[in-house]
């Protein structure tokens, strides 16, 4: 493992690890959030749900953009690549599902057994997530290296453009209990100025821990080709 990487590695958990004290610190005034009404203390979800989106977009695009350069070279590692960040996007789009549906759970129906009312951005969430675990099952479907790689490539690029419809324009145009619909103020609106200095390094935190995943992934599917070349030659 190069030098680099580990130095890099180093520095994202490090950072990661100063977020979830940021976030879960009751001590010192600056870390005791100001109380929001319903939220109260689960406005700490806020360093947690909103950057799994967040990462989840970024990652998406570096799938996209794997996935042109596959149709274009027609490499096969750049559909590894590709599949790679798709993987680690859809990861990270379950785990916004999860933490907003527990979200929703302790602040909008408390004292309810509503986990799910499919509000217009949570629909739109999951159909987001839907789409790309459609692209799973599409590539499962082919057998050809080749034509699914290219086919993949197709899918993945109409998925991506979907991406900010889905997530972020077509949701604030719909009446929604979320933050920043229609009638909503904007979460930036309800919020302290304070909790940006645990929110804003915590969406790059995330979006670090993606690129690690997303590099151990590849790196393993990569040894895994390379191993079943080797196979293949000693035959």
């Amino acid at each position: 493992m190069p030098r680099y990487y580990r130095a890099v590695r180093l520095i994202i958990i490090s950072w990661l690890t100063l977020v979830l004290v940021g976030a879960f610190s009751f001590g010192g005034t600056w870390l005791n959030i100001p109380r929001i009404n319903i939220l109260e203390h689960t406005a700490r979800n806020l360093y947690f749900h909103v950057p799994m989106w967040f990462t989840m977009m970024a990652i998406t695009a570096l799938s996209a953009f794997h996935a042109l350069r596959c149709l274009k070279a027609r490499s096969l590692t750049s559909d590894i690549r590709s599949r790679s960040a798709a993987l680690v996007a859809l990861c990270f789009g379950l785990l916004g599902l999860v933490t907003g549906s527990v979200w929703a759970h302790y602040t909008w129906y408390e004292g309810t057994n509503v986990w799910w009312n499919f509000d217009p951005k949570q629909t739109m969430a999951a159909v987001q997530v839907l789409i790309y675990g459609a692209y799973f099952a599409l590539r499962g479907a082919l057998d050809d290296p080749a034509k699914r790689a290219r086919i993949s490539a197709v899918y993945n690029l109409f998925a991506f453009t979907l991406v900010p419809f889905l997530l972020y324009v077509l949701p604030r145009q719909m009446e929604s209990l979320h933050p920043g619909a229609e009638g909503n103020p904007a979460f930036s609106e309800i919020t302290h100025p304070v909790m940006r200095l645990v929110f804003y390094p915590a969406v790059l935190g995330f979006i670090g821990l993606a690129w690690l995943l997303y590099t151990q992934r590849v790196r393993t599917q990569l040894l895994a080709r390379r191993a079943e070349a080797l196979d293949e030659e000693e035959w």
